[in-house]
């Protein structure tokens, strides 16, 4: 058995852990830093994320002439969220998030760790049939997550400190919570390189493993009951380690775990062209001038499906049908102005900072990605709208899709916009006319494009699955990170030595989002939560 000792022990590497460890550091601290994967892998799923970020009245917004804040803000953050009158915690943190995240996430990462942000700002969860983002609030990394967990890694292996107060071992799985006296003092767990078991001690633990969207299993298992039966089909979207283990090891410790049936999910899932595990997916940003359908090919209705505007609501149409999947049909000229996949994977431009790349692809369409997804299993293309159909119905191995079906939603869609702009009554035309007169949408939306368009061929359709992604509830915490107990007689106390950070608490609280989220809200939750408890630690304010 090898012991390893620090002043604080984080278990996990992702960019909650990471912070945290920078934070402790400043303050003096020893850290010892258990990571499950490979050295190269540090940074969790925020490595591979588009790398958004969710700030209020940042100064990329003011020289937008965007007059956002906080209460604003923190009105959409409450409507979108459904907190409930128990949810006490949750919303104590929203409302820390909103005030504190432009001061303390914004400004510490671009003062002190040199991260750079694209100069528009985009616009997503608008809010459909309630209020969402009043204004636009996703901030994107130059450089996506991967750039965003880069500056951080080197700031923290570059730390001045780091020859004395850092170690970081790769490959550690922790299994179990040590406690003495009351106190969490360490964790147990294995070395899966050599398969030899380890304790690692210190005067606080600090949880900061993920979620559990990686464990599909627990996904069906913790299913939003309203939502019915979990889909047959969920494609992993999330990391193979977010696995919900130390949320398990949390719960034995007699920590109180809340509302793991809050997830966040993505309607627009494709199998990955190369995947790396079982059921990996690709969040797809669905093209706005695409026609949504259901698996027998009727679009969705009498509200279209249309990205940007409510992720959650989108799912929740799709989970009502029989069968829990659908179907995007577009053509390639929509294909090269508006395709575009969520992470760091797919956006070489802005991941490596090419901005003449990033620049060409804007106007001619990225060309690489289309052609790779193109040959990938979910997609098929054609030349008349029967091919297609016959492909979509190959592609299932069932009849389900009815070419009248596809039929009578594309043909009304296309004649409407014949029309012109003045007599156009459709949801979806008026939602792609409003997005576009925001610059930021503007550039990658299409001018009311005619699906059957004998100048934009190809047709193509896209098979989408549920895709797992974010845990929304997970370990209670307190306003500077304690993990809270299992209530006893309605009252919870903090367990002494035991903090959580990141997405393994919700992003604070146990689910500061509610059941849903504005966006960008999970890695600016991940740093926020981070610093926070790592200045609690040391019985210090942020």
């Amino acid at each position: 058995m090898i012991e390893y000792k620090a002043d604080t022990v984080i278990i996990g590497g992702g960019i909650a852990g990471i912070t945290a460890a920078i934070e402790l550091m400043n303050e003096g601290q020893k850290v010892l830093v258990l990571d499950r994967d490979v050295e190269e892998e540090l940074g969790g799923l925020a490595k591979w994320s588009f790398g958004g970020m969710f700030f209020v009245d940042s100064p990329i917004q003011r020289r937008a002439g965007i007059k956002d804040s906080v209460e604003l803000a923190l009105r959409d953050w409450h409507s979108v969220a459904d907190f409930g009158d128990q949810d006490v915690l949750p919303k104590l943190w929203a409302e820390q998030y909103v005030n504190s995240c432009t001061d303390h996430v914004y400004s510490w990462l671009t003062k002190e760790h040199g991260t750079k942000f694209f100069p528009i700002v985009h616009w997503v969860e608008r809010g459909l049939h309630k209020p969402g983002n009043s204004y636009p609030r996703f901030h994107m990394v130059w450089g996506t997550g991967k750039g965003l967990t880069d500056d951080l890694i080197k700031s923290m292996n570059g730390h001045s400190k780091a020859a004395t107060h850092l170690l970081t071992y790769y490959r550690h799985k922790a299994e179990d919570l040590i406690l003495e006296n009351g106190r969490v003092v360490g964790v147990s767990g294995l070395n899966e390189s050599n398969g030899q078991p380890f304790v690692a001690k210190g005067e606080n633990i600090l949880v900061a493993t993920g979620g559990m969207g990686g464990n599909i299993d627990r996904v069906r298992e913790t299913w939003y009951k309203p939502w019915g039966t979990p889909p047959k089909t969920i494609l992993n979207g999330s990391h193979p380690y977010a696995l919900g283990d130390m949320h398990d090891a949390v719960d034995r410790a007699q920590g109180n775990v809340t509302n793991l049936d809050w997830h966040w999910h993505y309607a627009a899932g494709v199998r990955h062209p190369k995947p790396k595990w079982k059921d990996h997916g690709l969040s797809l940003v669905p093209p706005k001038s695409a026609l949504w359908l259901d698996y027998t090919g009727k679009r969705f209705g009498p509200n279209p499906l249309i990205t940007a505007y409510d992720t959650r609501w989108t799912v929740e149409e799709i989970c009502k049908q029989e069968k829990k999947y659908s179907w995007q049909v577009l053509n390639m000229k929509i294909m090269m102005k508006e395709f575009a996949i969520s992470g760091s994977e797919s956006n070489e431009a802005i991941r490596d900072k090419n901005l003449l790349k990033f620049l060409r692809d804007i106007l001619l369409g990225n060309k690489k990605l289309v052609n790779e997804m193109l040959n990938s299993e979910d997609f098929v293309t054609a030349n008349s709208l029967d091919e297609l159909v016959d492909k979509m119905n190959a592609l299932e191995g069932t009849n389900d899709v009815k070419l009248e079906h596809v039929r009578d939603s594309i043909l009304p869609y296309d004649d409407m916009i014949d029309r012109g702009p003045k007599f156009h009554n459709d949801e979806q035309l008026r939602r792609i006319a409003h997005a576009r007169q925001y610059r930021g949408d503007k550039v990658r939306t299409c001018k009311f494009q005619k699906i059957l368009d004998p100048k934009a061929m190809p047709l193509i359709a896209i098979r989408e699955s549920i895709l797992s992604r974010k845990t929304l509830g997970g370990i209670q915490t307190d306003l500077s990170g304690r993990v809270m107990s299992k209530p006893v007689n309605g009252v919870s106390e903090p367990i002494p030595g035991l903090y959580a950070i990141g997405e393994a608490a919700g992003f604070g609280g146990g689910g500061s989002h509610g059941k849903g989220a504005l966006e960008g809200t999970f890695l600016g939750g991940c740093v926020l939560t981070a610093r926070i408890a790592a200045k609690a630690i040391v019985d210090k304010k942020l």
